[in-house]
C-alpha cells in the first residue's frame, strides 16, 4: 500500500481509510476499470439491433473505448484468471444478478441466429461460438499487442493505422464466416 501510495502522490493512511486493505483497493479498480467496457457491450448485445448492426456496433464500440486503454483487455482478463469472483461481485454491486443476465444474452442470441440460419442467411452456429468469436477477434489485437509491433514491426501510429483498418474490416469478416 505504501508503495502505491507514493505512486499515487496520497498519504497512505488515506488509502487506508477508503479502501481498508490492498484486496479493497484492487477490487475497486477491477470494477472501474470493467465498467468502462463492460456494460456499453452488454448494452450491444441485448440491443433490438439486427445482428449486422450488433456485430458492427460490437466492433466499434470496442475498438473505440479500449483503443483509449489499450491494456485494459489484458488487466481484465487477468483479474478474471486470478480473481474470478470480482467479475460476479461487479455486477451484484450495481444490484444485477449476472446468471440472469447471461442467460438472457445468450437466449436472445440464440434465437437470432437460429432464425437467421433457418431462413438460410447464416449457418449455423452456437450463441457460444458466435460470441467467442467476435470477442476473440476484437480482442487479440489488444492482448497480443507487444508481440504484434515486433513481429509485424508496427510503431505506435502503424498500430493505430491498423486498428483503423482493423474496426472497418472486421464487421464484414465476422459476417462473412457466418455465411452459410
Amino acid at each position: 500500500m505504501q508503495e502505491i501510495a507514493e505512486e499515487a502522490g496520497v498519504n497512505q493512511a488515506l488509502l487506508h481509510y477508503y479502501f481498508r486493505t490492498k484486496e479493497g483497493l484492487a477490487a475497486t479498480i477491477f470494477k472501474e476499470s470493467a465498467s468502462r467496457l463492460l456494460p456499453a457491450v452488454l448494452g450491444v448485445l441485448t440491443s433490438d439491433l439486427p445482428l449486422r448492426e450488433k456485430i458492427e456496433g460490437f466492433v466499434h464500440l470496442y475498438i473505440d473505448t479500449v483503443r483509449s486503454s489499450p491494456f485494459l483487455p489484458g488487466y481484465i482478463i487477468s483479474e478474471m484468471q486470478h480473481h474470478p469472483e470480482r467479475l460476479t461481485a461487479m455486477f451484484e454491486s450495481a444490484g444485477v444478478d449476472p446468471a440472469p443476465v447471461a442467460a438472457g444474452i445468450r437466449a436472445r442470441l440464440a434465437r437470432e441466429l437460429e432464425d437467421l440460419a433457418d431462413s438460410g442467411t447464416i449457418r449455423r452456429i452456437s450463441p457460444e461460438n458466435f460470441v467467442i468469436n467476435m470477442l476473440g477477434l476484437a480482442v487479440i489485437p489488444f492482448v497480443a499487442r507487444p508481440a504484434l509491433t515486433l513481429v509485424l514491426r508496427m510503431d505506435d501510429s502503424a498500430f493505430q493505422r491498423f486498428l483503423d483498418e482493423r474496426r472497418e474490416i472486421l464487421p464484414g469478416m465476422i459476417l462473412n464466416s457466418l455465411k452459410p
